[in-house]
């Protein structure tokens, strides 16, 4: 079986979604606690697989913090690392060979993209992003709109929470 047949038969015992726009790319949605999703690329290319997802964008202050953070971060990371595009957005990256395209190592690949991608999501806002985040939390109450999707920044963001 190819690498691909093994991936997309991974994918849909897994119950995924996904789609394949081209030939042995895939494109996986991956469901989050704190990160409501995160977008997953497997590619597979002539020696190897190639695993790439968005984390977060650039942040807006803070960056020596936040960047020792991914660095620390990645000393105990599995199969992908925390990775930085010519924008400075944050993705997970990572480079297999062929041989280690089982079902058992894409679900273990995919629960790490998974994992580093939901754990961190709330710490590297707060790092990277939490004036941004105050502002959006004083905005909204002064407009009387909901302050839900903010509760995970409630202790720095709400000045009596």
């Amino acid at each position: 079986m190819s690498a691909a047949e093994v991936i997309r038969t991974a994918l849909k015992q897994a119950e995924l979604d996904f789609a394949e726009p081209q030939p042995e790319q895939f494109f996986v949605k991956l469901p989050g606690t704190h990160k409501l999703f995160t977008n997953c690329w497997l590619v597979v290319g002539q020696h190897g697989l190639l695993v790439e997802a968005f984390v977060c964008r650039q942040p807006d202050e803070n960056h020596q913090e936040f960047y020792a953070f991914l660095l620390r971060r990645n000393a105990k990371s599995f199969a992908v690392s925390f990775a930085l595009d010519k924008a400075g957005d944050v993705y997970l990256v990572g480079r297999l060979p062929l041989s280690s395209v089982t079902p058992e190592d894409v679900d273990r690949i995919l629960g790490s993209v998974l994992q580093y991608a939901d754990e961190t999501f709330d710490l590297l806002l707060e790092i990277g992003f939490a004036s941004s985040i105050r502002r959006e939390w004083e905005w909204r109450q002064k407009r009387g709109e909901s302050t839900a999707n903010l509760q995970a920044f409630a202790r720095f963001a709400a000045p009596d929470a």
